[in-house]
């Protein structure tokens, strides 16, 4: 028997979706089935670990939507360097945060102080 579905709508930005169909588009399926599928992963994975009582996957998962720093997820999780942190938001198969415009531009400047 196939679950119930139901429609909502979302908001998503534009090149966030054009580079989703181009996957959707490769691996012969739908944005929808990708859209279920990376949902269904995550609210698995998140209930396994609070069923276990492990708050790993919610560090990370607040590292991911920009809630905790890389630093105070580090200590956290008890790893002590940036690539420990980035091989496990590959494991939990989370996005890694973006940095806001702002900090991204002081970065540029910083790079470009460097160089001059």
């Amino acid at each position: 028997m196939k679950p119930a579905t139901v429609n909502f709508t979302a908001s998503i930005e534009r090149d966030l979706l054009r580079r989703v169909k181009v996957i959707a588009a490769k691996h012969d399926t739908s944005v929808n089935a990708l859209f279920n599928s990376e949902l269904r992963y995550l609210v698995e994975t998140f209930e396994a670990a609070e069923y276990q009582g492990i708050n790993n996957y919610q560090a990370l998962l607040n590292f991911s939507l920009g809630k905790a720093d890389d630093t105070e997820t580090m200590e956290v999780l008890g790893v002590e360097s940036e690539e420990d942190l980035f091989l496990l938001m590959a494991k939990a198969h989370l996005p890694m945060p973006r940095l806001s415009p702002e900090r991204t531009a002081k970065m540029v400047d910083d790079l470009n102080d460097l160089l001059n």
